[in-house]
Parts: C-alpha cells; sequence; structure tokens
C-alpha cells in the first residue's frame, strides 16, 4: 500500500501560497493504514530506486540533490537509513552542514554548500542545508531578519541556478509535533545507545518552538519554486514518513527519466 498520489500531491507547498504549516498535521497517515501494510510498497520503492540510481550513474548527465529539513529529532537520520537503504554508496554523498569554522567563515555563507552539490551521475542528501542560515539564524535571533529576507531571494537564485545546470532539487520538511519532538528527545536521553545524538543545545532550541515555526513557516513560504517546490512530509508516525518520502523521491527520478547510453554494436567484439 502506498499513499495516494493526491495525498502526495497536498503535501507540496505550492509556489506564492503560505506554507500553512499550522494546517498540516504531523500525524496525518495519508490514508495508510498500517506498518504492515506499506512494507511491500516501500520494499518495491527500494528496488525501483536502485535500477533509477544505476541509470543515473550510467548517463552522467544530470544529478539530484535531496534536502532534508525539520526541527531537531524530526527524523532526518532516520529518513536518509531507511529510504536510501538501497543504493549504491559509490554515487551517494550525504553532507551534514554544522556551524561554519575556517575557511568557511571567510567566504559567503552558500559558498560550502555549492562546493557539496552532487555531480554529474549522482545523487547527494543534505542533512539539514543552506536552510539552516535561513530559519536557524532567525529563530536565534543571530542575524537580523533584513539579512534573512536578502537570503531568501540568494536561496532563490542559487537553486534555479543548479537546476538550470542540471540538477534536480528535491526539498522535503519533515513535519513533527512538539508532543512527538519531547518522546524522542526523552527516548535519546534515556536510552544509553542514543545518548550521543543528544546535545543540550536541543532544549535550548526547543524553547524556542515558536520562533521556530515562524521561521519555517516563511522560510517554505519564499522558497517554494516552480523549480524547486518543499514538500511538507507529516513525520510523526515513522513508518508514513518513510512511505512518503520513498514515493517522492521515486517519482522525482522517474520524472528525470535518466537513460543508459547506447553503444556501438558490440556484436563482433571478442575478448582473447
Amino acid at each position: 500500500m502506498t499513499p495516494d498520489p493526491k495525498a502526495l500531491a497536498r503535501l507540496v507547498v505550492a509556489p506564492g501560497a503560505d506554507a500553512g504549516l499550522d494546517r498540516r498535521d504531523p500525524a496525518d497517515r495519508l490514508g495508510l493504514e498500517s506498518h504492515e501494510a506499506t512494507q511491500a510498497e516501500v520494499a518495491a520503492h527500494t528496488k525501483a530506486l536502485a535500477e533509477l540510481q544505476n541509470r543515473l550513474w550510467a548517463e552522467n548527465e544530470r544529478a539530484l540533490l535531496v534536502i532534508l529539513q525539520g526541527v531537531d529529532a524530526s527524523g532526518k537520520d532516520g529518513a536518509i537509513s531507511h529510504v536510501f537503504a538501497g543504493l549504491n554508496p559509490r554515487g551517494v554523498s550525504v553532507t551534514s552542514f554544522k556551524a561554519p569554522t575556517g575557511a568557511e567563515l571567510a567566504h559567503d555563507y552558500l559558498w560550502r554548500v555549492h562546493a557539496a552539490c552532487p555531480a554529474r551521475g549522482s545523487i547527494g542528501i543534505f542533512n539539514r542545508s543552506h536552510y539552516e542560515d535561513l530559519v536557524s539564524v532567525r529563530a536565534r535571533g543571530t542575524v537580523s531578519h533584513e539579512t534573512v529576507r536578502r537570503r531568501y531571494r540568494h536561496v532563490r537564485e542559487f537553486e534555479r541556478t543548479l537546476v538550470e545546470e542540471g540538477t534536480t532539487v528535491l526539498k522535503l520538511f519533515l513535519h513533527v509535533s512538539q508532543d512527538e519532538q519531547r518522546a524522542r528527545l526523552e527516548e535519546r536521553l534515556h536510552d544509553p545507545a542514543k545518548q550521543w545524538k543528544f546535545q543540550l543545545g536541543d532544549l535550548d532550541d526547543r524553547r524556542r518552538w515558536g520562533a521556530f515555526a515562524a521561521a519555517y513557516e516563511e522560510a517554505l513560504t519564499e522558497t517554494s519554486t516552480e523549480s524547486a517546490p518543499w514538500h511538507v512530509v507529516p513525520a510523526d508516525h515513522k513508518w508514513v514518513r518513510n512511505a512518503a518520502a520513498s514515493a517522492i523521491l521515486v517519482s522525482t527520478l522517474r520524472a528525470i527519466d535518466p537513460q543508459i547510453p547506447e553503444r556501438d554494436d558490440l556484436s563482433g567484439v571478442t575478448i582473447d
């Protein structure tokens, strides 16, 4: 069982329209009945992704950049480990952007981002991205709102350049509720196997929940474009998140439709 195409279409933030995060249910099941009911379809998506990735790699003309954003504990790591599990590591890169240091601070904020974009034939995954320089800095008050609004234009133009040069930009916002975030942070805090993921700074950001919600609402509204729209994926149920993300990813790669290059006739070739 897979999410209904109409349900997936509702996840898109229409360019020029408000993101409307407060009207989107993080616990939405998208018409899916249960985790068990989605397993076969997600497995089929995993197989399809492997084939499509192979075609993208062989064609070596276009690339796919997947941007994952969301508050702490929204499930970015989980989405990567489940949705991209069947891909060939040779053609995939995962980049997690931390606070800039050294040479990064000596350049504009997009310098390090452009350098991490996938090469032709590859899939790049940003686990957090340049949107941290729009959302987190605004929610924490480290830059002015005027600076952030200027960066919206930068990002729209940056992503448009990527698309025009052959990189499809797929943006997924993992929409989790405040209650579900609390449960996941508590699980990290009390599970020794997950404590390494717990940061005291997560609690500081949690206290700014309203500020982060407002920053994401504006950022998604301002940067969802025809060439690089946002998808708001309900993420309170991890299995719904995975089912939706895998369906969107397969649909995106099928739209790219990479082709295995044709070769000259090899029927007469022999190998000694």
